[in-house]
């Protein structure tokens, strides 16, 4: 009998959509090979190549500033060290917005160039047509409705959505809408969880939940979030499970001590020549 043990089974959006009812999902985001690589280690169910990039890897101030192709050229780079779990592609603003044809172009990018195995675009109603077009062009996609970071010129910043009864019914209506359209699964961001909780039972697709308690079918977080990475604000709703931002400062202080009084490199460090070599130099 071998010894080598078979591949886990690739993650696809059916089973995401089968675990409804069934188990808890996990996500997390991730925005390149080694990271991408930890998470499909670590037996996450999706990885999300977010638009969060643009705050927590490339420095802007918001999501509205990451391109087509620095997301692609991020997801692409995950792509490569996931194999188990369900990769997903953030569609950056303005990428889908302007008209459907252009959506599932861009859309199409990330399963042919990025080689995600799926999409997530932020908007409820108004984009089930683009979901539905994508979802006519193979592209299995993920709603996101909530606090929609895309549109926090239009919500007046990062606030949170849903807090009376019929703003609570007009995400119902929009999470039904995306669910009509063929979506898979449907983020809810930063809500009450009586909310999130209404949104959850009237959809039979999973909801992913991300400050929006624990009552949707799966958590997503931000991976510097979680690990202590990104030190500009901690949203409300993030656990921290490290503080790896420390861990990294402390490191790189010993190392550059080190480097200033000569302690490294040390011998277990260092390359010699043979004796013979030595020799010849003499």
């Amino acid at each position: 009998m071998s010894s080598h043990t078979a591949p886990e089974k690739q993650i696809t959006a059916p089973d995401i959509l089968a675990a409804k009812g069934e188990r808890k999902l996990c996500m997390v985001t991730a925005y390149d090979y080694p990271t991408a690589l930890l998470a499909d280690k670590s037996g996450m169910d999706m990885i999300l190549v977010g638009d969060s990039l643009a705050m927590v890897v490339l420095g802007h101030e918001d999501t509205l500033s990451v391109s087509m192709d620095e997301m692609v050229h991020h997801t692409r780079a995950a792509a490569r060290g996931t194999s188990r779990a369900l990769l997903v592609a953030d569609m950056p603003f303005l990428s889908y917005q302007a008209d459907v044809a252009e959506a599932v172009r861009n859309a199409g990018r990330f399963l042919s160039e990025g080689r995600a195995r799926a999409v997530k675009l932020e908007g409820g109603r108004d984009y089930a047509p683009h979901v539905a077009a994508m979802v006519r062009s193979g592209i299995p996609v993920m709603g996101h409705i909530g606090l929609t970071p895309q549109y926090v010129a239009t919500l007046g910043g990062f606030k949170a959505q849903g807090k009376s009864a019929q703003a609570a019914r007009a995400m119902v209506e929009d999470a039904k809408a995306l669910e009509d359209a063929g979506a898979f699964s449907i983020v809810l961001e930063s809500m009450p969880e009586e909310t999130a909780a209404l949104i959850t039972e009237a959809v039979s697709v999973p909801t992913i939940g991300i400050g929006a308690g624990n009552v949707t079918d799966g958590q997503v977080l931000v991976m510097h979030d979680l690990l202590g990475l990104f030190d500009r604000f901690v949203p409300r709703f993030v656990k921290q499970y490290a503080q790896l931002g420390s861990v990294v400062i402390e490191s790189l202080e010993r190392y550059r001590a080190e480097v200033a009084d000569g302690a490294f490199p040390g011998p277990e460090h260092t390359l010699h020549l043979s004796p013979e070599e030595r020799d010849k130099l003499a």
